[in-house]
């Protein structure tokens, strides 16, 4: 900033005062520039300006886009129609579990089915259906159908049990729960404390003693609906598509809301930024109830005519046969399923398949070559984001170890910023005026995206929940003045420490209780026992120090444990069991 500024007052000051002639102005410009360190610039220059305009004409294009569908009001059903006119006989979604292969045809006409069914049944625009349901063709159509009514659906995630079950569907509203049988046992536990209003739908294989007694069956209702667009009002680019429930590791899930602009504008980025084809064919393994696999992944589908895999669930074993049975050329991933690879023995199929993109996020850099190497994947294409965020970031020239990057030279495009806090308390850091502070290079810190309502790349759609909204909005961060959207520490649970005095905690009886209330993601994976739980002068748990001592059964004399989650049991963690889990030995 101050050598700008001395750049402009010496370009002022020879010019106007000294006039001198712009040849000699440039001149002097540039020594005064390599005087004041400006090599240094000129390095970074050389090194990322390919890769920075790059990435800005990335984002202009999408911009421009999404500018001119939120001005004619294109909504995700019309952009999707626009794809089943180009190709209308071009397969677009194949469900691995029963190869069923439906075509974009087929699947405007199944969605088509969808709204108008919900309609006739009393839905319209605005209300809320969710869909409770593991992966599968007729997800997809079912979500895209009630898009086309304007009914909002709420995804639910498939490992929810009781109250957080029951929490999703009434702080959504929803007037509808369509559900996989496969689901019903969950839905059974539930049903009774349901408001009586809202209408229960089963799709899959029907047995009516299965499911509670007011339940009708949603498949053969909608093969008697008709397949033309039903009669609704034009809802307008900006409403609500659906709403997808992050983690709820540290209390109940939250509902992140997702409008028609962002999904086209998480799907295209990928798109474009990582250099896709619409011949492209993707192994979709991801959870359909999460942006991973629901917009990243299909969304390459319904937007760019991409043929799209969709499996039940990951499966290691299985994974490369699928890519050679299916003929994929991009496979993606999430958190630790690329290690999950790594650890099956190696075959000769792993080599044989057509798979040039592995597209994902959370590869771990110590495994990175590994994975690229042994699998011979030409690109890693990593990226970070989340559903709610406007800060995505994607490394998009394959750089091992990096979720992508924050432009040197053109940053103020994409207003974006790791900023200091406090690794104890992750409060942010600011300096005397009462702004943010920018961390160094190599310095840890938060990265933060600053909001700006009227741009569709700055936006933050935020939460049903207004109290959720406030807690990721910081205000004077980049200057006095601005909000912008923090991203947090947020993750999978790790350790609980847990006061046990007696010495007596059960710990089979603990863990079948977690299994009926938790999902397993969000089960502590450690656990430690302790006399008692040692607290701060003001009475606050010293969870800081528990963090800073973690697992390690060398440096912790209190009791720890485990979770294997095949045995579903607590296990001693000793020095064996904790040398494995470092050598990503132990599924966790």
């Amino acid at each position: 900033m101050l050598l700008g500024a001395s750049l402009v007052g010496a370009l002022l000051f020879s010019k106007l005062v000294l006039k001198l002639p712009w040849t000699q102005v440039v001149f002097s410009l540039l020594f005064l520039y390599l005087g004041s360190g400006g090599w240094r610039f000129v390095r970074i220059f050389i090194k990322t300006i390919r890769r920075d305009v790059f990435g800005g004409m990335v984002l202009l294009k999408v911009k421009a886009k999404v500018r001119r569908y939120l001005r004619e009001r294109r909504t995700v059903p019309i952009l999707f129609a626009s794809t089943v006119q180009r190709h209308p006989n071009k397969t677009a979604l194949i469900f691995e579990g029963t190869d069923t292969h439906w075509t974009f045809r087929q699947l405007d006409d199944y969605s088509s089915g969808v709204a108008n069914f919900l309609q006739a049944r009393g839905l319209a625009s605005g209300d809320v259906a969710a869909l409770f349901m593991e992966n599968r063709n007729e997800f997809v159509g079912l979500w895209l159908g009630m898009a086309k009514l304007g009914v909002e659906a709420a995804l639910i995630n498939t490992n929810l049990r009781r109250d957080a079950l029951r929490h999703c569907l009434t702080t959504s509203r929803a007037r509808a729960l369509i559900f996989g049988s496969e689901m019903a046992p969950a839905v059974f536990e539930i049903h009774a404390s349901l408001d009586p209003s809202v209408s229960l739908f089963c799709s899959g294989p029907w047995e009516p003693s299965l499911v509670p007694a007011s339940t009708e069956h949603l498949d053969p209702l909608l093969e008697d609906a008709p397949k033309h667009l039903p009669s609704c009002p034009d809802k307008g680019f900006t409403d609500k598509l659906f709403y997808i429930y992050t983690s709820g590791t540290t209390g109940l899930p939250k509902a992140a809301i997702v409008v028609h602009s962002r999904y086209y504008r998480m799907a295209s980025l990928v798109y474009y930024g990582f250099r896709m084809r619409p011949d492209d064919i993707v192994y979709d393994c991801l959870p359909l109830y999460h942006s991973a696999g629901n917009i990243v992944g299909v969304g390459q589908c319904l937007l760019h005519g991409m043929t799209v895999v969709i499996r039940k669930k990951f499966s290691a074993s299985r994974f490369w046969d699928d890519c050679i049975k299916y003929n994929c050329t991009i496979v993606q991933y999430i958190g630790e399923l690329c290690r999950y690879l790594l650890n099956q023995p190696p075959r000769e199929v792993e080599n044989r398949h057509r798979v040039r993109m592995a597209l994902g996020n959370g590869l771990r850099q110590s495994i990175w070559t590994e994975f690229s190497g042994r699998f011979n994947i030409p690109q890693v294409a990593e990226f970070y984001g989340a559903t709610e965020c406007n800060c995505s970031l994607g490394n998009f020239d394959s750089q091992v170890g990096a979720c992508g990057f924050n432009s040197r030279i053109l940053s103020f495009v994409y207003p974006i910023r790791l900023v200091r806090v406090n690794e104890d308390t992750m409060e942010l850091i600011r300096g005397p005026d009462g702004v943010c502070l920018p961390c160094q290079p190599g310095e840890p810190g938060q990265l933060v995206g600053r909001i700006i309502q009227q741009d569709p790349l700055r936006r933050f759609d935020g939460y049903l929940n207004q109290g959720a909204n406030n807690k990721k909005i910081a205000k004077d961060v980049f200057k006095k003045g601005d909000q912008a959207y923090l991203t947090g520490t947020e993750g999978r649970a790790g350790m609980a420490a847990v006061a046990n005095p007696s010495g007596s905690c059960d710990l089979e009886r603990f863990a079948q209780l977690l299994e009926k209330e938790l999902p397993l993601y969000a089960r502590p994976i450690f656990l430690r026992l302790m006399p008692e739980l040692h607290k701060t002068g003001t009475f606050k748990l010293q969870k800081t120090e528990l963090r800073k001592e973690g697992f390690d059964p060398a440096a912790v004399k209190d009791p720890l444990f485990y979770l294997d989650a095949r045995k579903g049991r607590y296990l001693p963690l000793d020095q064996e069991a904790y040398t494995r889990i470092q050598a990503g030995e132990e599924k966790l």
